[in-house]
């Protein structure tokens, strides 16, 4: 009898024995080491792209923001809100609660990015510095990326008219490369979607003639409705052999933006001076969007010849095919601009 109570002792004891040990082992799944409360100071953590709801986890507490990497994952999944990180940098604080670490990981406004919105029709130059003002960025490093580490097209001389329009969200540690190849990604984006190689071979155009009168059609303005029209009157111009006289031609050859084009101006020796020489300028003039680009590639039917945008502020532009039309419409123009 005492040897059997011996027996049921130590089987009570391994018993209880084994229990604490499973409960060692399945506490940090069912109650992970977590921290109270919204945490303090301020540190900023990166989450890399593909990471897991373990992996950001890890970076959180190896950043001392969570307790536990097993802490975060279970919020994740108690809120089955997995699908919705996003890679980035994160201003978060240290010492937090994990669920109060993943509210800042799911808000917006946590994120360090700096975002730079580039319009339609800027020139190369106003671009670099844009993003030197707005991205922090070093203007002369800008300005010295090696073109060859961007992804410039083959055809393309350089980087005017491929740094394509649209806004761009800069992180901590973007390099000039990794910026201006971001807007270089972007325009074969574009390219694709319109199909630029394909069809400016039906335009009779080169891949980079194709952008050049893009950008000519953007740095004219107007409307949308007035590029296939503005295209039109170029590609006119050009079977005749006729000077195209595009203003924004004589404004680039002189880096300037103005209203008021003079005589004066349509001399400037340049090869971009389409009033003196015939036939595209030897590249673009700025930096297209897609409107733009589809406008040079399916042109309007028409005759005109001549186009004058008579009232800037509301964006009116009036076509012709007749020379007296044409000068009364530079007449309209310099009343709008109380040149006359």
């Amino acid at each position: 009898m005492r040897k059997a109570g011996l027996l049921s002792a130590g089987l009570v004891a391994a018993v209880v024995a084994l229990g604490v040990g499973a409960i060692t082992v399945v506490k940090p799944y069912l109650s992970p080491d977590d921290f109270d409360g919204p945490g303090n100071g301020t540190v900023t953590v990166r989450i890399a792209p593909g990471s897991s709801a373990e992996a950001i986890g890890s970076a959180l507490a190896e950043a001392g923001v969570v307790a536990s990497v097993r802490s975060f994952v279970k919020a994740t999944e108690d809120r089955a809100v997995t699908d919705r990180l996003r890679p980035g940098h994160y201003r978060l604080r240290k010492g937090m609660a994990a669920g109060a670490a993943l509210d800042l990981l799911l808000a917006p406004a946590s994120r360090v990015v700096r975002r730079v919105t580039l319009p339609e029709g800027m020139r190369t130059s106003e671009v670099l510095q844009r993003l030197a003002q707005k991205a922090g960025l070093p203007l002369k490093e800008l300005q010295n990326v090696d073109k060859a580490l961007v992804g410039l097209p083959e055809y393309a001389r350089g980087l005017e008219g491929f740094l394509f329009p649209a806004t761009y969200e800069i992180e901590p540690g973007d390099s000039a490369v990794d910026v201006l190849a971001a807007m270089v990604e972007r325009f074969g984006a574009a390219a694709r979607q319109v199909g630029l190689v394909e069809q400016a071979a039906r335009v009779h155009l080169t891949p980079l003639e194709a952008v050049t009168v893009a950008s000519m059609i953007q740095a004219e303005g107007g409307t949308d409705e007035d590029y296939p029209k503005i295209a039109r009157v170029i590609y006119n111009r050009l079977k005749k052999n006729t000077p195209l006289e595009i203003d924004s031609t004589v404004l680039y050859a002189q880096n300037r933006r103005t209203l008021r084009v003079t005589e004066r101006d349509t001399k400037v020796d340049s090869p971009y001076n389409t009033y003196r020489h015939k036939g595209l300028p030897p590249g673009p003039i700025a930096n297209p969007g897609e409107k733009a680009l589809m406008a040079a590639l399916n042109p309007a039917e028409g005759d005109w010849h001549w186009f004058v945008t008579t009232d800037p502020a509301h964006r009116i532009t009036k076509f012709t095919d007749e020379e007296s039309e044409f000068v009364r419409y530079r007449e309209e123009l310099n009343k709008n601009l109380g040149a006359s």
